[in-house]
C-alpha cells in the first residue's frame, strides 16, 4: 500500500467511487449507482472484447432478476430466455424432474450467460455517459482507510493517472489487486479443497431441454444451455487432470455413458479446460473506504449456480448503501454491509456444499466410500419424493429466502 514515487501526467480526477473490475459485480454496481445518481468511475485492465468474450455462468437467479426489476433495469440487461423452472436430476440414467419456482410472485429466474449480461450492463452504462475506462494497467490503492482513497493507474498509451474518491468497489475476483492490496492479516480466510476436478466443455450442439446434472457410477455430469445452439458440459475428473487428456471422442463418450443418452448429438468443441472444486470466503468483507464486491470476497463452489448471483447481491447492497450515505448521510448500510453480505454468503456455501458432496458421493463411490453413498443416495430419495424436501430446495435455488431488495433510489 504504499505511495508510488511516480510523477504523475495529469491533475488527479475527482469521483465518488472507483470500480476495480469490468465484470458482472462491476458493471451491476455502476449501473445502480448510476441510477441512484452517484458518480463513479470504472476501470478495467483487460479490453472490452475480451470483458464481452468471458464465459462463465448461465443462470440469473429470481431473486436477482426481481432486484434488476426494482431498478428498472430487468428488460434492459438481461437477455437469454426465462427459466422454466425446472431442474432434471438423472440418476444412473432415470430422469427425476426438480421444480425451483417457489410459488411467490413477480418474474422468475432467466437463463443468460455472464457475456450476455456483461455486454448488456456495460452498454446500458454507457449509453448513459458512463465512464468506463478499459486497459487501465498497474492499478494501486492508496489512503483506503482515511476520507478519500486514491486510485492510480496507466492507461494503455502509458500515461499515468489519479483518481481520488469517497469509495472504492473492489470488484476484480479472486486474483485482482483489491483484495491484495489490503495488509495481511486484516481480513480472515476460510477455504475448503473438495478434492474434486471438473472438465467443462463447450460445444456448439443442442441445448437440453432443462438444465441437467446426472450421477452415475462414472461419476458426476451436466449439461447446460448456453444459447440456442451452444451447450455447456461438466465432467467429474481427478483434480489435476489435464484437458489434453480429454480429446473429443472419449469426451463424447463420457458424457453418453454418464447422461445415460447414447443419442446424445455431439458438435464441435470450441473450449475446454479444468478447474479444481473450491471454497473461499473473506471477512469483513470491507477494510477502510474499501468494499470487496463478489469473488473479491468469496468464491464458492459451482455446484447450485450461486457464485454471480452471490456477486450481484452484493452490488445491489452495496449500491444502496452509498447512495443513503450520500444521499441521506445515513452510514448504517455502509456499516453493517459485510455482515449483511456474509450472512447469504454462509447460505449459499452451505447449500452448494451439500449439493456438491450429494451429487459426487451418489455416484462414483471410489472416493467417498459405500456409507457416504448410501447416505447421498439417501437424500437423493428424499428430494424425490418428500414435498417438503423439495420446496425447501426450490427456495435455496430462488434464493429469496432472505427477502427482497429494498428498491431503487427514492
Amino acid at each position: 500500500m504504499a505511495d508510488s514515487t511516480r510523477e504523475l501526467s495529469q491533475a488527479p480526477e475527482s469521483t465518488t467511487v472507483v470500480v476495480i473490475g469490468a465484470g458482472p459485480a462491476g458493471m451491476t454496481v455502476a449501473n445502480l449507482l448510476q441510477r441512484s445518481g452517484v458518480d463513479c468511475v470504472v476501470l478495467e485492465r483487460r479490453t472490452r472484447e475480451y470483458v464481452a468474450q468471458r464465459q462463465r455462468a448461465g443462470i440469473v437467479e429470481t431473486r436477482a432478476v426481481r432486484m434488476f426489476d426494482s431498478w428498472g433495469l430487468a428488460d434492459r440487461v438481461l437477455g437469454g430466455v426465462p427459466h422454466q423452472g425446472i431442474l432434471e436430476l438423472r440418476v444412473d440414467g432415470e430422469p427425476h424432474l426438480v421444480s425451483d419456482y417457489d410459488g411467490s410472485e413477480g418474474p422468475t429466474a432467466r437463463l443468460c450467460p455472464q457475456q450476455m449480461l456483461v455486454q448488456k450492463l456495460t452498454a446500458e452504462y454507457l449509453v448513459n455517459g458512463g465512464d468506463l475506462r478499459f486497459e487501465a494497467a498497474d492499478v494501486t490503492l492508496h489512503d483506503v482507510t482515511g476520507d478519500r482513497p486514491t486510485v492510480r493507474y496507466r492507461t494503455a498509451d502509458g500515461e499515468l493517472r489519479t483518481l481520488t474518491c469517497e469509495f472504492v468497489a473492489g470488484c476484480d475476483g479472486d486474483h485482482g489487486i483489491s483484495r491484495t492490496s489490503v495488509p495481511d492479516g486484516t481480513l480472515t480466510p476460510y477455504a475448503f479443497d473438495h478434492g474434486i476436478g471438473w472438465l467443462t466443455v463447450l460445444a456448439d450442439a443442442p441445448p437440453p431441454a432443462h438444465p441437467l446434472l446426472a450421477v452415475s457410477p462414472q461419476g458426476f455430469a451436466a449439461h447446460f444451455p448456453r444459447g440456442p445452439y451452444t451447450s455447456r458440459y461438466y465432467l467429474q475428473c481427478p483434480p489435476d487432470d489435464h484437458p489434453d487428456a480429454w480429446p473429443d471422442d472419449r469426451v463424447w463418450d463420457a458424457l453418453r455413458t454418464r447422461l445415460g443418452d447414447p443419442a446424445l448429438v455431439s458438435g464441435p468443441i470450441t473450449d475446454r479446460e479444468i478447474f479444481r472444486l473450491r471454497s473461499l470466503v473473506h471477512d469483513p468483507m470491507q477494510y477502510g473506504r474499501l468494499y470487496l464486491v463478489g469473488d473479491a470476497a468469496h468464491i464458492v463452489s459451482p455446484m447450485g449456480g450461486k457464485g454471480m448471483n452471490l456477486a450481484l447481491y452484493d452490488a445491489d447492497l452495496f449500491a444502496r448503501a452509498v447512495r443513503d450515505s450520500v444521499h441521506d448521510q445515513d452510514d448504517t448500510a455502509l456499516r453493517t454491509y459485510s455482515e449483511r453480505c456474509l450472512r447469504r454468503v454462509w447460505n449459499d456455501q452451505e447449500f452448494s456444499h451439500w449439493m456438491t458432496g450429494m451429487l459426487h458421493d451418489a455416484g462414483d463411490a471410489t472416493n467417498s466410500g459405500p456409507f457416504r453413498r448410501g447416505l447421498a443416495r439417501a437424500r437423493l430419495d428424499r428430494l424425490f419424493t418428500a414435498p417438503g424436501a423439495a420446496r425447501a430446495f426450490s427456495e435455496l435455488m430462488t434464493g429469496l429466502e432472505f427477502g427482497e431488495s429494498a428498491g431503487p433510489p427514492r
